[in-house]
């Protein structure tokens, strides 16, 4: 069997859905819009220069939602999915999961994005396996603001894949071929663990990374 592990935001999705939900919550009125907008570039900002501090985004991305009830979330999530996520898949991108599926590999979507935003994503790409930033919940099942355990971020990654691996009985070297779709340098970590690296709508920071040592290049998107 091989492995197939695929980054969400720009890899499988033209746009970033964490960015994407933070304008969303801004159209929904849930939040200010010009301190909120300030805010969510900044920390976008940040993601794409590498210097992202996870800790203090998950507190200001969790903010306007988490004490909404569990129905009202639920709502806030389908009605992403219907106006943002749905109209944003494309038929590439669902080829590309389909093709290593019919391969018989074993496929996990790994993003940095919270589980909140992601699951239904996942989800709607049926892949059942997702490996996302968890979310700490108080003893009323409320989320605090707070990650849950080693984050899928950077080298977070590698340790979140070993660990779904462990739970199963494998790990990376138990497989052929490991490949991983990222567009982000901030995946160079996993990008170098994976025996079939493929730089998919590459920023031009791991294109350039990618040409230098013969990486693949996948774009999926015009």
């Amino acid at each position: 069997m091989n492995l197939a592990l695929f980054d969400l935001d720009h890899t499988l999705l033209p746009l970033d859905s964490d960015h994407e939900f933070g304008e969303f919550l801004i159209r929904k009125g849930l939040v200010d819009e010009t301190t909120h907008r300030a805010r969510n570039d900044a920390f976008y900002q940040q993601y794409c220069d590498g210097t992202l501090v996870l800790d203090d985004y998950i507190q200001f991305s969790t903010s306007a939602w988490r004490g909404l009830n569990a129905t009202e979330q639920a709502a806030l999530q389908q009605a992403f999915m219907a106006e943002v996520v749905f109209p944003a898949i494309q038929p590439q991108a669902i080829e590309l999961i389909e093709r290593h599926r019919a391969q018989g590999d074993l496929l996990a979507i790994v993003t940095a994005t919270n589980e909140f935003v992601t699951r239904p994503i996942a989800d709607a790409f049926q892949v059942d396996d997702l490996i996302a930033v968890r979310l700490v919940r108080d003893e009323t099942g409320q989320v605090t603001g707070e990650i849950d355990g080693v984050p899928s971020f950077r080298e977070g990654k590698i340790a979140r894949v070993e660990q779904w691996l462990s739970a199963q009985g494998r790990q990376l070297a138990d497989f052929d071929r490991v490949s991983f779709y990222s567009d982000s340098p901030n995946d160079l970590p996993l990008l170098e663990r994976a025996n079939d690296p493929v730089a998919t709508n590459p920023s031009p920071a791991l294109e350039s990374v990618a040409l230098e040592r013969g990486w693949r290049i996948l774009r999926l998107f015009a």
